[in-house]
């Protein structure tokens, strides 16, 4: 009886220590459980969601100094959500595109200058 007791019981503790941490909700210290969030992102995070919840990741990006893409992908796969979902790359086909282009035409630009 006392091996299902503390089976049940590490059952839970690593059920609970891969729970979901949501960005609008999560205190200080929540956010700080999330490696590589310390006390000044976590400070950050906090301030700028006094002005209002993050409505989606790219909301969360541009409002949190030093968050960009691979942070964002490095906290939501340790657990943390915005709005309960998990980032995903927020870079659309086109935005490649034009930038790739705009690297060719510089590219063919300093090559005819030589």
């Amino acid at each position: 009886m006392l091996k299902k007791i503390l089976a049940l019981g590490a059952m839970l503790y690593a059920a609970a220590s891969f729970a979901a941490v949501d960005v609008n909700k999560a205190t200080a210290a929540e956010l700080d459980s999330i490696k590589g969030i310390g006390p000044g992102i976590s400070t950050r995070i906090l301030d700028e969601r006094k002005k209002g919840n993050f409505k989606d990741w790219t909301d969360f990006m541009d409002r949190v100094q030093g968050v960009g893409e691979g942070n964002a992908a490095k906290f939501s796969k340790e657990g943390l959500t915005v709005n309960g979902e998990a980032f995903k790359a927020t870079m659309p086909t086109a935005k490649k595109a034009e930038s790739k282009k705009t690297d060719a035409a510089q590219a063919g630009a300093s090559a005819a200058k030589k």
